[in-house]
């Protein structure tokens, strides 16, 4: 492990040890890495969804490969100098040894953080029962304990987004994972305030990361702030704008030979010259 990533890694520390909330973008990316970090933002997240959507592969459905994934991370690492975390599913096996080995390897390229979840990837049997899960998030504290530098360990429960609205066993879930050592909680596909405020005390004073961009969930960033949410990561939501956009201007063209999103497009010059800072030879 580089100093580079060890320096990364304590700023991602210390954004969730300050006071407020940030917001923890998702590139799915190099280049939406690169503007992402031109805006401002001071860290960055991976995206499954966004990942898949780009390798022309279907997310939640375990054909996304570890070495995909950690490939991807290395590339968005290589784009900033900002911390970045990963989305790393559910550790890319069953068992608690899985996330372990799969936390060492996040920690082994670089990334500053990474989250792994309570979901299987079988749409049968979609979330894993509590005690396994409580399992496999020991294992990846374990993990993350024997690393040199300080790595945020986020622990998901699934429940809400695989048709299992038991907020109940969501919050148990959470406390659980906050016992079991992660440094972060995560219950993506929250609807209201009040969930998310029944998470927030549940597990304080462990920081929680709230999902917005969900079409179920439409809080400002001050609202959820409010609540004492530490953390706003949007999942896949940027990579759905892009493709969205992207494929309404298509259908246009295909079936209208309609070209009116053309006012609505980012001049390629201001593209161009966000991209160029990145590289003083250019």
């Amino acid at each position: 492990m580089n100093q580079s990533a060890g320096i990364r890694a304590a700023i991602f520390k210390k954004l969730h040890e300050r006071e407020g909330v940030f917001v923890i973008p998702n590139p799915w990316d190099a280049g939406s890495a690169k503007l992402l970090a031109s805006i401002g933002f001071e860290a960055l997240a991976t995206t499954s969804a966004g990942l898949a959507f780009s390798l022309g592969k279907p997310d939640g459905e375990g054909v996304v490969m570890r070495e995909e994934t950690l490939r991807n991370a290395q590339d968005i690492i290589a784009a900033t100098n900002l911390p970045v975390a990963a989305d790393l599913e559910n550790g890319y096996g069953d068992a608690p040894e899985d996330c372990a080995r799969t936390i060492l390897l996040a920690a082994g390229v670089g990334l500053a953080g990474g989250s792994i979840e309570d979901a299987t990837g079988r749409p049968g049997d979609p979330i894993y029962p509590f005690e396994l899960a409580v399992e496999r998030i020991k294992a990846a504290v374990k993990a993350v304990r024997s690393l040199p530098v300080p790595f945020i360990l986020t622990a998901r429960a699934e429940n809400l987004i695989y048709g299992r609205p038991d907020l109940a066993d969501t919050i148990r879930r959470l406390e659980a994972f906050a016992d079991a050592g992660a440094d972060v909680l995560y219950a993506p596909g929250l609807k209201t305030l009040e969930e998310v405020d029944a998470v927030v005390r549940a597990v304080a004073p462990r920081p929680v990361n709230v999902l917005l961009g969900m079409s179920q969930a439409r809080f400002s960033l001050e609202e959820v702030a409010a609540l004492g949410v530490k953390r706003v990561s949007l999942g896949s939501a940027l990579a759905r704008v892009a493709y969205g956009a992207f494929l309404r201007a298509a259908e246009g063209i295909h079936q209208k030979g309609d070209f009116s999103f053309v006012p609505e497009t980012v001049p390629y010059a201001e593209i161009n010259s966000l991209l160029k800072k990145s590289y003083p030879s250019a």
